[in-house]
């Protein structure tokens, strides 16, 4: 069996808001690759032994004191080097050349000449649209770099170094508004870094069992299984891996969403054959929530007793060694600044807090994936397309789209109305084309009017996005007969409700949530 890792794509982060779209943009050509702090230790370079160094973009000048630097030393490693917008002043600057603040910031889509292409430039046209965003511009070119590449304020946008492999462009390819950036980034991983295209999911699901098989042996696991996505496809994975060694337990917190805990027991019951526990602790839940209107103390009771509930009913299962849980990329990437390892590792999960609670080590299969790879991973184990597809969903449920107090009156309203939500979205064929949506519950009436009678009664708010990866979002443009159609299903079959408001706000500087 092929190793998918064995040809690797090191990304070293300087800070740009691009670094992650680098590392998908690579993953999608099927090269896997990693991210590290710019600060990553030459040894620990080495040890990585990566085939190719991606230099990202910066926010910060070169030429300022206490800017991020690499030493020379990684350059003179052997793989290639491709630096970008920032990585490529950084490769001038490292090299002996000189960078100074541009006459003006040039920002957007430019028009830039290639004068040559043999390389990097292989297959693309003399001119080519590209998406800049820099202030500072090379000066002097370093001994030993050449310019391939130009706009019309920019001189030095592309330069290379043929004998040593060294390439940098001042624009970002990484982008979609770089309509070739693609190109060019395949140019550099199998034109210029003999890579092969072995990153893809058959292959990850056969190493990935292969690796927990040996690393678990004959122990047992215990999974936080939430009927998402993310801990859906760790089940299943381990599951393929151990088997009956495996238990998921599946906590009912009274704030999911109509008739959740009934599906996610059924599809891993009986279509998968877990091992699973179902704990129904709505009532302790709803419990701790009565008059609590603050979010984040919502948020903190959910999680506490979350907790407590997971932690009692692990301890029923005898010697157990591993803990599981959904950690995505993302959320490692998250964790560590780019200035180096952060002091506070970001929780991501309802299991969250157990590893202290609990001595268990952990165990995140799928801690390399991106969300797209995700679910690529489900379809490869054979998990049905709504799972797959499902949107993201909090850990704290419906509490957090309940603004106010949480009571079961309420709970059954937003329900009503959320389910509705879903229905639509999906007989419209709109639920796969965005990020999220769902309802909102406000803590506030409106005066209505049903039939010939005055109504005082509650208001959905509908929060449809766009996004990626969630870090920005965008309100979704849905048609006005859709939305004619959740506003009027809302109202006409939900009791208490007179009104429907939908949310067009952005993220930033609105988060997708409401709380």
């Amino acid at each position: 069996m092929i190793d998918p890792h064995r040809d690797k794509v090191l990304i070293l982060d300087f800070g740009s808001q691009y670094t992650q779209l680098i590392a998908r943009r690579i993953r999608e050509l099927q090269v896997y690759c990693e991210i590290h702090p710019y600060l990553m230790p030459l040894e620990q370079i080495e040890a990585f032994a990566p085939r190719g160094i991606i230099l990202s973009g910066g926010p910060r000048s070169v030429y300022e004191p206490g800017a991020p630097l690499v030493s020379r030393e990684v350059l003179e490693l052997g793989p290639p080097v491709l630096g970008i917008c920032y990585g490529l002043q950084l490769l001038n600057h490292i090299l002996g050349g000189k960078v100074s603040p541009a006459a003006s910031r040039e920002y957007g889509r430019k028009n830039f000449t290639i004068s040559d292409h043999q390389d990097l430039f292989a297959g693309l046209s003399p001119h080519e649209s590209v998406w800049m965003s820099h202030g500072d511009h090379i000066d002097e070119i370093a001994p030993g770099l050449e310019i391939i590449g130009s706009s019309d304020t920019c001189p030095a946008g592309a330069v290379r170094d043929q004998r040593r492999r060294i390439f940098g462009v001042q624009f970002h390819p990484e982008v979609k508004h770089t309509p070739n950036g693609g190109k060019i980034l395949a140019n550099f991983l199998f034109g210029i870094c003999g890579l092969q295209p072995l990153w893809n999911m058959r292959s990850f699901v056969e190493a990935t069992t292969q690796a927990l098989r040996q690393k678990i042996g004959t122990e047992r696991v215990i999974c936080a299984l939430s009927g998402g996505v993310d801990s859906s496809v760790t089940a299943v994975l381990l599951h393929r891996a151990i088997g009956d060694r495996l238990t998921c337990i599946f906590v009912n917190n009274g704030v999911l969403r109509q008739g959740e805990a009934e599906k996610v027991v059924r599809l891993f019951r009986e279509n998968y054959r877990l091992n699973l526990v179902y704990v129904d602790a709505s009532k302790s839940f709803l419990k701790l929530l009565e008059g609590i209107v603050d979010p984040e103390e919502k948020r903190r009771r959910i999680g506490r007793e979350f907790i407590r509930v997971f932690a009692e009913e692990a301890g029923k299962l005898g010697q157990v060694k591993y803990l599981a849980q959904g950690t995505l990329y993302p959320d490692v990437i998250e964790s560590v600044s780019f200035k180096g390892p952060s002091a506070t590792i970001k929780t991501h999960h309802n299991v969250g807090g157990l590893p202290e609670v609990m001595p268990l080590e952990l165990i995140e299969p799928l801690r390399e994936l991106f969300k797209d790879e995700v679910r690529e991973v489900g379809s490869e184990l054979g998990l049905p397309e709504e799972m797959i597809w499902r949107h993201p969903f909090p850990g704290p449920g419906l509490a957090i789209r309940i603004l106010g107090e949480v009571t079961p009156e309420r709970l059954a309203i937003l329900r009503q109305a959320d389910a509705i939500v879903l229905e639509e979205m999906k007989a419209a064929g709109f639920y796969r084309q965005v990020w999220q949506a769902f309802a909102v519950l406000l803590p506030i009436k409106t005066v209505g009017v049903m039939g010939d009678e005055r109504t005082y009664e509650n208001v959905i708010a509908l929060r449809v996005v766009d996004s990626t990866d969630a870090m920005t979002a965008d309100w979704s443009r849905l048609p006005y007969d859709l939305l004619a159609r959740l506003a009027n299903r809302i109202i006409n079959e939900v009791k208490h409700v007179n009104r429907v408001v939908y949310d067009i706000s952005s993220k930033p500087p609105s988060t997708i949530e409401w709380e």
